[in-house]
């Protein structure tokens, strides 16, 4: 790999699944690091690594972090679908805020933003989609909307007080070391509770953590006051979309796990993602519901993005295939069981 541009980056959220992917990539290519969370990580500080252990809230952290940075790669975000609404505005909104104001007082040039394709999500389906697909006029989740909020405040922000800004949506970040997305649906698997919505035959587009990750790392490299892609935000993923549901057959097949054999329509789905939404609310429930709105919606239309805005605009090509990708995941998932 390259080291030609490689210089000094903070990376929030760097001991998360993304965070870590773009923390080895820039090590790889000589890049020095610094990580910001909530998180002691003492084994990125073994690879070199300083970790500032500190809320994404905190101002001086922040600007301690980012002090002498050629780049800042904001990635610590509250995921979900479900939770406290001022938690997501607080670290989603503000906490965005305080790394464009520590960026703009440090004089840091380039600041990569990781987004969300579910920004754009207004129900209906988006195949091959670029990124010219509006903003919607209402959400169906906190986490959305406040992660649209804070892509526009990091777009608004390129150009001003020497920062150069992008935001990149990744969609359906996936593989090894993944928390979340995989785990849960193979859990779900074994317990025979997992549930097709939809026709089955939706298309979405997948990420490979390395990808995503190898994504951010070129659109800083080539960030500045020249490149087409400052003050844009761009979808990225795999080279090609899948049909969902085979996708997931197919894993699961792989793992010697159950099939599928329950499904739901996509308005009922939605239709008992409210009610579930309704009585988490009335019960005054802390965890998540079985199902949601925007889960529901999710899972049952077609969502899939086109790489070339990407690919010409600063270099992308996923590194990793499609096969690959899924083996490395597979042996990844079988070895946790």
């Amino acid at each position: 790999m390259s080291t030609a541009n490689a210089g000094k980056a903070l990376v929030t959220g760097g001991g998360g699944f993304l965070g870590r992917a773009i923390v080895a990539e820039l090590l790889a290519r000589g890049w020095q690091v610094t990580v910001l969370g909530r998180s002691a990580q003492p084994d990125l500080e073994t690879r070199g690594v300083r970790v500032v252990q500190a809320e994404i809230t905190d101002k001086d952290a922040l600007r301690a972090g980012a002090k002498g940075a050629d780049a800042v790669f904001h990635c610590a975000a509250k995921a979900g679908v479900w939770g406290v609404r001022a938690e997501y505005e607080r670290i989603n909104v503000e906490g965005t805020r305080a790394v464009i104001a520590a960026a703009q007082a440090e004089r840091v040039p380039r600041l990569v933003h990781t987004s969300s394709p579910s920004v754009c999500f207004d129900g209906r389906d988006h195949v091959r989609a670029e990124n010219d697909v509006p903003y919607p006029k209402r959400y169906l989740a906190d986490y959305p909307r406040t992660k649209s909020i804070a892509e526009r405040d990091v777009l608004f922000a390129n150009a001003r007080f020497g920062l150069w800004t992008v935001a990149l949506r990744p969609h359906l970040i996936y593989g090894p070391g993944d928390p979340h997305l995989l785990p849960r649906l193979v859990e779900r698997a074994k317990a025979r509770k997992l549930v097709r919505v939809g026709d089955g035959r939706n298309e979405v587009t997948l990420t490979f953590v390395e990808n995503a990750a190898l994504a951010h790392v070129l659109a800083a490299e080539t960030l500045g006051p020249a490149a087409p892609h400052a003050g844009r935000a761009y979808f990225v993923g795999d080279a090609e979309p899948v049909e969902l549901w085979p996708w997931i057959e197919r894993l699961l097949a792989s793992l010697d796990l159950p099939r599928i054999e329950r499904s739901l329509s996509r308005s009922s789905a939605f239709v008992l993602g409210g009610m579930c939404e309704a009585a988490w609310r009335l019960l005054r429930r802390t965890g998540e519901p079985p199902l949601t709105r925007f889960v529901a919606a999710q899972l049952a239309t077609s969502h899939s993005y086109s790489m070339e805005p990407a690919r010409r605009d600063f270099g992308y090509v996923p590194n990793v295939g499609p096969d690959a990708a899924l083996e490395r995941t597979r042996a990844w998932l079988a070895g946790r069981s």
